[in-house]
Formats: structure tokens, C-alpha cells, sequence
């Protein structure tokens, strides 16, 4: 059996063949729907070389035993509680060491330890990280899926942008197409214009387009199980010189960088390209968050690309790419498409024109 051919249970079982513990119990909530393709909102997953078993209470047993497939479905109900469950779990698979997640909050480890004092608690290493940073080829069908539906979503919005029009018409009706076409935002939209565009999470306002306004987009969807995040900068009715020119920079870092994102190349250095071409007009100043992050699970996934990144990008990971420039007083830019590193080079996964648009 090849690695492309494992599932999420087996590849994490792989990886937890020499830790030094006897089970991990995966409580971060979106790790634990990675690996059982559970969407309710509570679960955790305790997992061995061996072993897998999935819990949650009784108000998901229905939809549990509907969704999970690769492991044994436990769940449980007042009187008992959870850590009753996961006692009883831990006995049945033998386990005398547990580990647990970073996102277990000090309290709630303190109360699991005094209540199952028996298993000795160990901090365990992020095992999961790097295996959700590589897709497989089933997760990535479903990200190129939500990034179809992106790309439907701002072919069908991108006809409201017309002097008179607000903001927050615009972000309801981004939230309304996601949802009548069966899937949920992956993020609150941002629909910024004129002089907050320059906000780069700007929150959309009754503010009204008007003519020369810069108008950012940036939206995505959560469709089974999996986020996509694009972003285009349109101008409304006509469009000085200082937009070409702030648009065409930002626009040229984007798709430069998008081309950088191959099997081994570093995260910080693909950043630093994006601010060396900003740089050449002085935008890069107005440049300040990162170029792009992990794209998955989470729209914010693991992985980045940024000044402070770590990553070396390999087969299977997607990154967004995002350059923005941010002029208060003008009005910001931002281009973004979802890029998915593959052996034959980086494919970007939305289809949306990146051009500068006039509407």
C-alpha cells in the first residue's frame, strides 16, 4: 500500500510507531475531524499503532455512526461523563502512557489528570502537522471543489459592484451563495472599498461604492470538510494611474510567487520575494502581514509564507499567496489564489481573472 493510498488513521499510526507513549488522545477538534471525517462539534479520537476509537456524547451518536467510518464509534450520556469514557477506552486498549495535544488547555489537563490518575500524561510532539501540511489526493479533490465554488461565488458577486451598492450587501449575499449551494463561509467575507480597502481584514460596512473606488473581495467556503480563500481588487468605474500602478505591482508579486511555490523551496524566501518586487515602485512598506498560510481543514491551516516560516514546501502542500500594498487615505490592493505544490511544479487551483477589472 502506497502512502497516497492511506488513510489519515493509518498514516498517523505510521508516524506513532516509536513515540513514547501507548495512545495519543487527540482532542484539537479539527485533527480530530481530519482523521475521523466527523463535521459535528465535539469529539476526540484516541489512536495507537494499532488501535483507533472515536468518541463523542450522545447527542452526535446518529450522525457519528453515519460519518465515521475508519474506527470504532463510542459515545456517552449523563450520568456519565467523558472522563468515565475515556477511562474506560484507555483500559480496553491497554494503555499505561497517554499522550496529549498542545491544544489541551492547562485546566482541563489538570482535571483529566486528577480524575485518571492511573495513565501517566505525556506532552506529546506534533505528529499530525506535517501530515496534514500533505494533502491527499482525496483532500485535494475537495479543496479544488471549494475553490470552484469560490471562483462561482465571485463570477456571481462581482456583478454587484456598481456605485450605490453597500459593503454589507455584498458580504450577505457572498454568505448567502455558500450556503444555497450546500456548503458554509470559511471566514466572514471581506468586502472593503475606497479608503477601506486600506484595512486588510476590513469588516464590511454600509458604506456605499462609489466611482475610483478600489473594492476588495476576499472569500472562501467550507465545502465537506475543506476551505478555499481567493481574494480580487476591483475598481469601480474608472481607474487612475496610481491604481494601474499600485494594481500591476501587487499583481506581478502574486503570480511571481505563485510560480515559486515548488518542492523545496523555503517559505521565507518566497515572502521575500513578493516584498523585493513591492519594493522596486516603495510599496513593500506598506506591506505588513504575511504572504500566504496553509491552506485545508482550517482556511488558516499549518504552514506559512512569511518573514518568520520554517516551511520547506513540498509535494501535496497548498499555500495561499497573497501580496497586498495598503495606502491609507487611497485605498488598498490584494490578489490571492489557493496554489497547490505538485512533483511537475505549483498549479494554482482558482480560475477567476486576476487582471485588473474595471466595473
Amino acid at each position: 500500500m502506497t502512502t497516497a493510498t492511506l488513510s489519515n488513521v493509518q498514516r498517523l499510526q505510521s508516524a506513532l510507531a516509536n513515540s513514547p507513549f501507548d495512545v495519543l488522545h487527540v482532542t484539537n477538534l479539527v485533527n480530530a475531524q481530519w482523521l475521523s471525517g466527523f463535521t459535528g462539534s465535539s469529539c476526540s479520537v484516541f489512536i495507537s499503532p494499532t488501535s483507533s476509537v472515536f468518541v463523542t456524547d450522545s447527542r452526535y451518536t446518529v450522525q457519528a455512526n453515519d460519518e465515521v467510518t475508519d474506527m470504532e464509534v463510542r459515545w456517552h450520556q449523563a450520568p456519565k461523563s467523558a472522563e468515565q469514557m475515556w477511562d474506560e477506552v484507555l483500559t480496553e486498549l491497554g494503555a499505561k502512557t497517554v499522550g496529549y495535544e498542545d491544544s489541551l488547555t492547562v485546566a482541563r489537563l489538570a482535571r483529566t489528570q486528577e480524575k485518571l490518575g492511573q495513565f501517566t500524561w505525556l506532552k506529546a510532539d506534533d505528529s499530525i502537522k506535517p501530515l496534514r501540511m500533505r494533502k491527499t489526493p482525496d483532500e485535494i479533490a475537495k479543496v479544488r471543489d471549494a475553490c470552484a465554488l469560490a471562483d462561482k461565488c465571485l463570477e456571481h458577486v462581482h456583478r454587484l459592484l456598481q456605485p450605490g451598492v453597500s459593503e454589507m450587501d455584498i458580504s450577505l449575499d457572498i454568505e448567502f451563495f455558500f450556503r444555497r449551494q450546500g456548503s458554509v463561509i470559511s471566514f466572514e467575507p471581506i468586502v472593503a472599498s475606497g479608503p477601506n480597502s486600506a484595512k486588510p481584514h476590513g469588516h464590511a460596512t454600509e458604506r456605499k461604492l462609489e466611482r475610483g473606488d478600489f473594492v476588495t473581495l476576499d472569500l472562501g467556503c467550507k465545502l465537506n470538510g475543506y476551505c478555499s480563500d481567493i481574494t480580487r481588487t476591483f475598481v469601480i468605474g474608472e481607474a487612475s494611474p496610481r491604481h494601474v500602478e499600485v494594481y500591476e505591482q501587487v499583481l506581478r508579486a502574486e503570480q511571481e510567487c505563485c510560480q515559486l511555490c515548488v518542492v523545496g523551496a523555503s517559505g521565507k524566501e518566497i515572502d521575500a520575494h513578493a516584498r523585493a518586487i513591492l519594493d522596486e515602485k516603495g510599496l513593500a512598506k506598506y506591506f505588513g502581514h504575511g504572504l500566504g498560510h496553509g491552506l485545508g481543514r482550517d482556511v488558516h491551516d499549518f504552514g506559512s509564507l512569511s518573514p518568520s516560516s520554517e516551511d520547506t514546501l513540498d509535494e501535496g502542500m497548498i499555500f495561499t499567496v497573497e501580496p497586498g500594498v495598503y495606502i491609507e487615505g487611497f485605498g488598498g490592493v490584494r490578489v490571492e489564489d489557493d496554489v497547490l505544490v505538485t512533483a511537475a511544479g505549483p498549479e494554482i487551483l482558482n480560475a477567476f481573472p486576476r487582471g485588473l477589472t474595471i466595473v
